[in-house]
Order: C-alpha cells, then structure tokens, then sequence
C-alpha cells in the first residue's frame, strides 16, 4: 500500500495534553519528572504547540522518540480529533494523549492520519 507522504513538520496546537508512565511495568519516574510532566502538560491548560517529524513528536519542550501504537480519531459527537500514542522521553516511557479543538479539527485528522499511514503502518 502507498500513501502520500505529508508535507513535514507537520504543526499543530493542542489545548488538551495528558501523559502518564506506561507500560505498568516500566522504569517508574522520578518525583521530579512527574511533577515536570503535571505542571508543564497535564495540568497547563495553555494551548501547546506540537510538531510531528518522520518518527518522533515534538511536545513543546518534549521531544518523544521510538513512537508506536499510534491511535487517531474523531470521537462521535465531538468537535475535536485524538492522537494517542507510545512513546520514550529523556529517560521515560509514557503513553501520550493529545487533543485539538480546534476550528479545523478534520483537517488536523487527515494530515495525522496520513502521516500515520506513512510512518507507522502497524498502527491500524
């Protein structure tokens, strides 16, 4: 199967971020970390730019790479679009999720579902 390349980086804002340690069994994060990652993501409720490059994606300051089992949708009823993925940072493994509202939220899914069709093949 082939696909279209999409245009990178491909550029994005999020007004919703939620990243937590996984899998269960992986290395647990320091206090430190954990807190980074509430204050800086979870909790900051500030749009936050995020870039997609071939196989990695950038959070802000969060650069995370060996990405898999990513997940995109337009959940029913709802004027926004979903990516879910896995991924490694600075010394962690974290299960990421990453919502737009924005006005062109489909727009928003087509180019990550192309991508996602040019990268991560596995994922559907």
């Amino acid at each position: 199967m082939t696909h279209n390349n999409p245009k990178l980086p491909i550029i994005f804002f999020a007004e919703k971020i939620h990243v937590h340690r996984w899998p269960m069994n992986s290395p647990v994060w320091s206090k430190s970390t954990t807190e980074k990652i509430e204050g800086d993501l979870n909790k900051n409720f500030e749009k936050k730019k995020v870039t997609l490059n071939d196989d990695q994606i950038q959070i802000e300051n969060y650069c995370f790479k060996k990405i898999k089992k990513v997940g995109i949708t337009v959940p029913l009823f709802k004027k926004r679009t979903t990516m879910v993925f896995e991924g490694h940072f600075e010394d962690g493994d974290a299960h990421i999720h990453v919502t737009t509202y924005s006005q062109n939220y489909l727009e928003v899914f087509n180019t990550l579902m192309s991508w996602q069709n040019s990268y991560f093949p596995d994922s559907q």
